[in-house]
């Protein structure tokens, strides 16, 4: 048996002073990290912040186990514990270093999509065990902690069945098409209605029963909200998952008293809600809406939609002397780019125009990809400069300057039906004008109809040509023409 000495308890409270400093660097840290990441010349040292903030957070934390442990009774405790919890971080580790290594960049936003399950799940767990350990709470904070409880389980099954199904629908793995279930808005609201009730119920009395309703409802809830949602809002909702990990990490930081994991939490969850507004207006989408699983957003017409006339189809060296005679070239990058992974050649052919003395820029729509920012970072691999590389508002006054535009892998973020058809699923959403530059040229594998499933009618367009293949092969072929 071991005698808690005066000693001991000095030295918990030096551990916990020196973890409360520690999380009070690494939150400013993420801040930093924020900020760093909002700006493409920057991101390199906003990730650095990053990982600098958690390795301090997780030495901090190990130093609050050790110290708390050595007040511990029986020595084995400690010992297994901190043992548990290196082989946990070590499992982490290995697997976060693994994918991270060998993931494709067409490949990382379901894997973030993925990332952001664990949260939520991490979150349940959390909640189920401050259910079954809630031991030494005072009194008056028994209903507080109840609250607790119930809230994070909710919020956290909401996070992790979302995720799962925004994961299958960005590799491809169940339909992009939304989910159209009869009263499917009244089923989101009842299901909000019962939670409210629910978590009355357990705070006066707290059964494990109820927990158990909790959880399947929120993951029922979380699977059908996302399920609701179609492909051309799915960047919308990663950018929205992201948020709700991060109020799932909030409330596990409440329920462990951990003010690094709620400052984290709060921060990750602010940033993605504020991110995702910012996405919904760039789409003409309403944020309430997308958040509440598409609510009265009609399903898109299918692939299945009429053609609407004849195209006209090109070929390399076609393409070749249309870019040796101009002056003005702009390149509209989309999702099909980076499954081709055809952003080097694209560096290549834009620096061979520059030294021509073509005129190149990048127009990027805010939705391009799927991932917020994922044609920059491809572009930004890619070593293309920063400074040529425009968001949709500051070039689309362009493009009846120009006299060709590239349009490579790109098919919603160029429909013109967005302006011009009133009755489309996309329409009043803001996308590139590239229609009105001289000359369209268009890569495309085939005629098929982009994410959100609708038929694009600038195909057929008397100054559109359509360049089919694969984008890589295609761009090399334009470089050896040229």
């Amino acid at each position: 048996m071991t005698i808690v000495t005066t000693a001991d308890v000095s030295g918990l409270i030096l551990a916990q002073s020196i973890a409360t400093a520690a999380y009070i660097v690494a939150a400013l840290l993420f801040i930093l990290a924020l900020a760093g990441l909002s700006k493409q010349d920057s991101a390199r040292r906003g990730v650095a912040y990053g990982i600098t903030g958690m390795t301090i957070a997780l030495v901090a934390t190990f130093i609050l186990v050790l110290a708390n442990g050595s007040l511990v009774p029986d020595d084995v405790t400690l010992y297994l514990g901190v043992g548990l919890l290196v082989v946990a971080v070590a499992i982490g580790a290995v697997i976060g270093l693994w994918r991270a290594r060998v993931v494709e960049m067409t490949g990382m936003p379901e894997l973030i999509a993925l990332l952001h399950s664990f949260v939520g799940l991490a979150a349940v767990l959390v909640g189920w065990n401050g259910h079954l350990y809630a031991e030494g709470i005072a009194p008056e904070l028994v209903g507080i902690h109840h609250a607790e409880v119930f809230i994070g389980v909710f919020i956290g099954a909401v996070t992790f069945t979302g995720s799962i199904v925004a994961f299958l629908k960005l590799s491809g793995r169940m339909s992009s098409k939304p989910l159209m279930l009869p009263g499917k808005n009244l089923l989101n609201v009842g299901a909000l209605v019962l939670f409210v009730v629910l978590t009355v119920w357990y705070v006066i009395t707290p059964s494990i029963w109820l927990l158990v309703a909790v959880t399947a409802l929120a993951l029922a809830l979380g699977w059908h909200l996302v399920a609701s949602i179609g492909g051309g809002d799915m960047p919308v909702v990663v950018s929205m998952l992201n948020s709700y990990s991060g109020w799932a990490a909030a409330a596990a930081g409440f329920l462990l008293n951990n003010d690094l994991l709620i400052v984290t939490g709060a921060l990750v969850g602010s940033s993605g809600a504020y991110l995702s507004y910012i996405m919904c207006k760039a789409m003409n989408r309403s944020f309430l809406s997308v958040i509440a699983g598409g609510f009265g957003i009609e399903a898109p017409r299918g692939d299945d939609a009429d053609d609407e006339g004849e195209y006209h189809e090109t070929d390399a060296g076609s393409v070749a002397d249309l870019l040796r005679d101009a002056r003005t070239v702009i390149i509209t990058p989309g999702y099909g780019m980076a499954v081709a992974q055809a952003q080097y050649p694209v560096a290549d052919l834009t620096q061979r125009l520059r030294e021509r003395g073509v005129d190149v820029r990048f127009g990027i729509h805010p939705v391009a990809g799927r991932l917020p920012g994922h044609m920059n970072v491809l572009l930004a691999e890619a070593k293309v400069p920063y400074d040529i590389v425009l968001e949709l508002d500051e070039i689309n006054a362009d493009f009846d300057m120009t006299d060709v535009v590239l349009v490579i892998g790109a098919n919603d973020t160029v429909n013109p039906a967005a302006a011009e058809d009133p009755g489309s699923p996309i329409a009043g959403m803001p996308v590139l004008h590239v229609w009105n530059a001289k000359d369209v040229v268009v890569f495309k594998r085939s005629m098929a109809s982009g994410y959100a499933g609708v038929q694009n009618p600038l195909f057929f367009r008397d100054n559109t040509q359509m360049l089919f293949g694969d984008a890589k092969e295609r761009v090399a072929d334009i470089l050896g023409a040229l």
